[in-house]
């Protein structure tokens, strides 16, 4: 592989049928830690690090060299390894959060999610985002689909579109454990009816499923974060838009993979209706390329 014109149609649908498989596996083993005793503490950015993260990591990183050999992977957890100047990836690479969510995670409630996705020319081309603690996962490829996890596999598949603005007004999605004033103040400006707070990459799938239609991130985030879902949202229909309207671009185009802000939309008619702030605050964190090879 060596860039999104050269995976065809069927090859990325059957990418990401493989990744969905990789992500509720590895929901199995977050499954296994959650409101157990789970081994935790704090990585020198402040964020939380957790033995599930790990464990989860490991497999997904060692199903990937398996089933794609040579595709180079930036895995969140092993970014605390690196060292030295961060090294950018090549064309075509995978994007890996093994467990987006832990501080909810560790906290006991389900709003936690497995991302996977392989990007290619700057977009994600493939992608499965799996809610251990809600039994779904979904994947897409050319076409966004959604599943109900039984014994840690995907079930029967169905299609997923992100819905069209409700007369009724928008459904929001807020972070949680990360909420911001900017975010805030682009909400202001459209027609919110309500605002829930859901953790992790699961706002993406919700909006991709058409069970909400917005989820604005003015605060920082990192690549490993969105690009599951942002392939999601966009393959069913939606759009991830930045600054000026445009799509993320993937490959270490922030510090260290850090993005900036971006808003999730139901409907890209949205896009028009939203100013985003040009930037956002930072945060630590260095990443590592991986070889599957």
């Amino acid at each position: 592989m060596t860039g999104a014109a050269t995976i065809s149609g069927p090859e990325r649908e059957r990418i990401a049928a493989a990744l969905a498989e990789i992500a509720c596996a590895a929901g199995e083993i977050l499954r296994r830690y959650h409101r157990a005793p789970c081994p935790h503490a704090l990585k020198p950015d402040g964020t939380p690090w957790s033995a599930a993260d790990v464990e989860a990591e490991d497999l997904i990183v060692a199903a990937l060299a398996e089933r794609f050999p040579g595709i180079a992977v930036v895995a969140e957890e092993r970014m605390a390894a690196a060292r030295g100047d961060v090294v950018v990836p090549a064309d075509t690479f995978f994007l890996v959060d093994p467990l987006d969510g832990t501080r909810d995670f560790l906290a006991g409630t389900h709003d936690y999610s497995v991302n996977i996705a392989l990007v290619a020319g700057e977009r994600p081309v493939a992608a499965a985002l799996a809610a251990p603690g809600f039994d779904r996962v979904w994947w897409a490829g050319t076409a966004a689909v959604e599943a109900v996890v039984t014994a840690g596999r995907p079930g029967p598949r169905r299609p997923v579109h992100a819905r069209a603005v409700p007369e009724g007004g928008l459904l929001a999605l807020g972070s949680r454990r990360h909420g911001d004033a900017e975010s805030m103040t682009c909400l202001a400006a459209l027609p919110v009816m309500e605002t829930r707070q859901v953790g992790s990459a699961l706002k993406f799938g919700l909006i991709a499923a058409g069970e909400a239609d917005i989820y604005v991130r003015c605060g920082p985030t990192m690549e490993w974060d969105t690009a599951a879902g942002d392939h999601l949202v966009a393959t069913a229909g939606g759009c991830v838009v930045v600054p000026g309207g445009g799509p993320i671009r993937y490959g270490q185009h922030g510090p260290n993979h850090r993005n900036g802000p971006f808003a999730a939309l139901g409907d890209p008619s949205l896009a028009q209706r939203l100013t985003l702030p040009a930037s956002c605050g930072t945060r630590g964190g260095r990443p590592t390329l991986s070889a599957t090879s």
